[in-house]
């Protein structure tokens, strides 16, 4: 969120947060009006763990606080409040609207929110001679056509690739018709799985007759493809053209295959989408099937850890932010679960707004419909399940390591941080993150150490990698804003007494290992800065600790060696009067490298576009001034 959306927001008051008795929750939640708000609460230092909205606050708010029935996640939340605010609105949406941006500002520890704020991938169809088939997380008002939104990037690029070899369509990055005869064909030409517009045999309608089966195919019109194919088959049969007609008999028999992967379930035309969920103690799961041209072409699975709260009002306001990020809404939405006629009103004016047409929200009872949000609704079962049996997996090693290390709760959040240089340059800290057992690799940071220079002081190092981390704290606008359970160093018992001594510097009581290596770089034991702790006859623990050791090694070295890349490319040219990051890049990609532009002489360089005489005549003297 940028700063000009935090401005939008209405802010809590600048009174002193004061934490109140539970009677006195329920007395302050009995004086709110009856009327459509959003309320924060908070834990008692003050920290937004839970954010909802209801269209008479009033009831809503004192039910947390009233003796009776609730389920156990929101019993855990409500244990933890101390205080709360509140904000109101004038209608249902627009405390809709208010309720998504604050779960987005403070990213609240019991609220259900999508994790990845990217735009939905596309597949782009462009406009031109020579149309290609592009990923895109952009709908501009251009010429091309847009097929999507896909879940993923990896369904965009797995549908890409299929399409590309069904039909040999180009995937390099030459650009059409001007490439066209300028180099020779590359190797998938050779191999049949490109038809080589490059080679100017194939002509710009043949070409266009390819994107427009391919375009047919992304539409779901797979079936009516196959039959074009067919009779070209014949065709070129009955001509004696068997090469021509081999070829139909592949991209055939690759359709066929492509059409098996395609599940049937509605009527031709039909676009729909279809939610099914499953809730229990452990985990929560929002399984979403996209059904376009009667055929399910994607689906997403939200999972949802045991402390996040997945009520009726929570599923809706996420459905509505994820509507809102995906940008395309169908023109029916079926819900596998009953929903309350408030909510359901709520939630179809959302997404009539956002799409500027009447959207149908309902849930079938019976037929065909509710078989299908029956099936819809058996795979987030399903998921939940999986991923519940991985969580107590997870769980019972993270409970054993914390015994091991002392800790006083589990350590649920792991950060583990390794140092790595080449000489005395590009020192590098890496930092990753093990949540719940699982790597979150959107959490992990990347420090190019300022305060060591001329030297390789791992200790200095790490000092300052877990100062700038630790300033971030606490900082609810910060991914850093969360505090580690568990800090673990590649380093023995002085990298944990440097760190140590920096968190007491700074006040924070956060337990830190190191991982002490084997004669074969594995972890054979946990240190303090005293002691050690042995993990060898501890298979489930050794096995997390080695796939944290290696993954941070792994991300540290690579992040690193990618620093080195750069400046190894760029650095001495850049180093020479007049040559900037431009003009350095253009001289290594026209000379095929820096060796090259070492033994050129400097009528060589003064030919090349973009290079002056005293350009040339610059670089030629810093390479060949000490000869």
């Amino acid at each position: 969120m940028d700063d000009m959306e935090k401005q939008a927001l209405p802010q809590p008051s600048d009174a002193p947060f004061v934490p109140i008795s539970r009677d006195e929750l329920l007395e302050k939640a009995n004086r709110l009006p009856l009327c459509p708000g959003v309320y924060l609460m908070r834990d008692k230092s003050g920290r937004v763990i839970y954010v909802g909205k209801s269209r008479k606050l009033k009831n809503r708010v004192s039910q947390y606080f009233q003796n009776g029935e609730k389920n156990v996640k929101t019993d855990h939340m409500v244990a933890r409040v101390a205080n709360f605010d509140y904000f109101l609105c004038e209608t249902e949406i627009e405390a809709l609207t208010l309720e998504n941006a604050l779960i987005k500002q403070y990213a609240p520890k019991y609220n259900i929110r999508l994790k990845d704020a990217k735009s939905y991938p596309y597949i782009k169809v462009t406009a031109g001679e020579y149309p290609s088939l592009i990923m895109t997380r952009k709908r501009t008002d251009d010429k091309g056509r847009y097929f999507g939104p896909y879940s993923g990037t990896a369904t965009v690029f797995s549908v890409l690739d299929t399409l590309n070899k069904t039909f040999g369509l180009p995937s390099c990055r030459r650009k059409f018709p001007q490439d066209i005869g300028r180099e020779r064909p590359c190797l998938y030409y050779q191999m049949g799985r490109c038809c080589g517009v490059c080679t100017g045999k194939v002509t710009p309608e043949e070409y266009r007759s390819l994107i427009s089966m391919a375009t047919q195919v992304l539409q779901g019109h797979t079936a009516a493809v196959r039959r074009d194919i067919e009779e070209q088959m014949l065709r070129h049969a009955e001509a004696e053209q068997y090469e021509s007609a081999a070829r139909c008999r592949d991209t055939m028999l690759a359709l066929d295959k492509l059409h098996e992967k395609q599940t049937v379930v509605a009527a031709p035309g039909t676009e729909q989408d279809v939610i099914g969920y499953y809730s229990d103690d452990f985990c929560s799961c929002i399984s979403i099937f996209y059904i376009r041209n009667g055929a399910v072409s994607d689906k997403t699975d939200f999972l949802f850890g045991r402390e996040q709260i997945a009520d009726e009002g929570a599923i809706v306001s996420f459905l509505c932010e994820h509507y809102r990020v995906r940008t395309y809404i169908p023109s029916t939405v079926l819900l596998s679960f009953p929903v309350a006629e408030e909510e359901m009103a709520v939630f179809s004016e959302y997404l009539h707004t956002l799409a500027g047409r009447k959207v149908t929200v309902r849930t079938p009872v019976r037929g065909t419909l509710h078989t299908l949000c029956g099936t819809v609704q058996q795979n987030a079962r399903e998921r939940a399940l999986q991923h519940a049996e991985t969580m107590r997996r997870d769980d019972g090693v993270l409970v054993r390591l914390g015994e091991l290390c002392g800790l006083p709760d589990v350590p649920r959040r792991i950060e583990a941080y390794d140092i790595s240089n080449l000489g005395t340059e590009h020192l590098t800290a890496g930092m990753i993150v093990c949540e719940d057992g699982q790597f979150k690799k959107s959490d992990y940071r990347t420090f190019h150490i300022r305060s060591v220079v001329g030297t390789t002081d791992d200790y200095a190092s790490m000092r300052e990698a877990l100062a700038r981390r630790l300033s971030h704290l606490p900082d609810e606008d910060d991914a850093f804003g969360t505090l580690p359970d568990l800090i673990l160093l590649d380093g023995g018992r002085g990298h944990v007494g440097v760190i140590r001594a920096l968190l007491e510097e700074m006040e924070l009581s956060i337990p830190v290992f190191g991982m002490v290596k084997d004669d074969y770089h594995k972890t054979r034991a946990l240190c303090t800065d005293t002691e050690e702790i042995s993990v060898a006859r501890e298979q489930a623990v050794f096995m997390l600790l080695y796939r944290i050791q290696e993954e941070v090694h792994r991300y540290t070295v690579s992040r690193m060696e990618g620093a080195k890349r750069k400046t190894l490319k760029t650095s001495s040219l850049e180093n020479i009067p007049g040559i900037g990051p431009v003009k350095a890049k253009r001289l290594l990609r026209q000379m095929g490298g820096l060796a090259a532009i070492k033994a050129a002489d400097e009528a060589t360089l003064a030919a090349l576009p973009g290079i002056s005489a005293r350009d040339a005549a610059a670089i030629y003297e810093y390479y060949h001034s000490e000869e």
